[in-house]
């Protein structure tokens, strides 16, 4: 086992610990840990991240049921045109995508270069996201959940097809459309995303068993790293405010993703 491999099985373990320390972002590093440190193909480690991040949110989202703050209607409406996306994605348009997508002068743009640039830009808006984000106060308060039936179908359907491209949860995304488009306080949007993107997750990693071949052994020693990760983050928690780390955090996802764009291109 060489230094890579270590340093990938520790970003396994720190991956858990950002979700377990800020509720959210941590997932958005599994494809760089796989692809950088593992040296595993970008269209495998999206399928991979697919995994972990479902089996992770899945977890989490148990550890939320004794508080009763998963709301259910919300993540099933939210959640079948995510997964349908999602599924659909990685079982019919990832294959689909050309090895060599175009080329610019001298420079190629092969599938693999591709998925990675996608994967950043994602990364930098997700990044910006977490560092302009406003604190939102929880005033506890139940107010009447609604829907945009519309929005919250085109939403899912969004999420879905970059949760499929990248292999990222896409809370980032996720929670803003609960809170806007359902109603719904802060603290139960960020317990029902948990719900959402382990479905759609889960199930699209689905569409990839059909078309990948699969390192079991590997990808249960990652995943379980990155559970265990974040039951650590939660203990942490208790001595450190997640809240205060957020935007250091996406000040870090900003620096990584300029950093893939440009490794990608030059």
């Amino acid at each position: 086992m060489d230094i890579l491999e270590i340093l990938g099985y520790f970003g396994a373990l720190l991956i858990g610990v950002v979700l377990g320390l800020i509720g959210g972002g941590g997932s958005i590093l599994t494809v760089p840990v796989l692809v950088y440190l593992m040296a595993i193909n970008p269209v495998t480690a999206t399928a991979y991240s697919l995994f972990v991040v479902g089996t992770s949110a899945l977890v989490g989202a148990i550890r939320n049921l004794p508080k009763k703050l998963i709301d259910f209607r919300t993540a099933i409406v939210f959640a079948i045109p995510a997964f349908i996306a999602v599924y659909l994605t990685r079982m019919y348009l990832v294959p689909a995508i050309p090895e060599e997508i175009f080329s610019i002068g001298g420079l190629t743009i092969t599938k693999n270069i591709g998925i990675m640039l996608f994967f950043a830009i994602i990364m930098v808006v997700a990044s910006i996201s977490m560092i302009t984000q406003k604190r939102t106060e929880d005033t506890g308060e139940e107010q009447a959940v609604q829907y945009n039936y519309p929005l919250i179908i085109l939403e899912g359907i969004v999420v879905g097809l970059l949760t499929g491209i990248v292999g990222a949860g896409g809370g980032f995304l996720i929670i803003p459309a609960l809170v806007l488009l359902a109603k719904l306080p802060m603290k139960k949007a960020v317990a029902t995303s948990l719900l959402i993107i382990a479905f759609k997750s889960l199930i699209g990693f689905i569409g990839d068993v059909q078309n990948l071949e699969i390192d079991w052994p590997f990808l249960l020693i990652f995943t379980g790293l990155s559970i265990a990760g974040i039951w650590l983050g939660v203990y942490l928690n208790k001595f450190i405010d997640g809240k205060k780390l957020k935007k250091g955090f996406g000040w870090f996802v900003l620096v990584m993703g300029i950093y893939i764009i440009l490794s990608e291109l030059l």
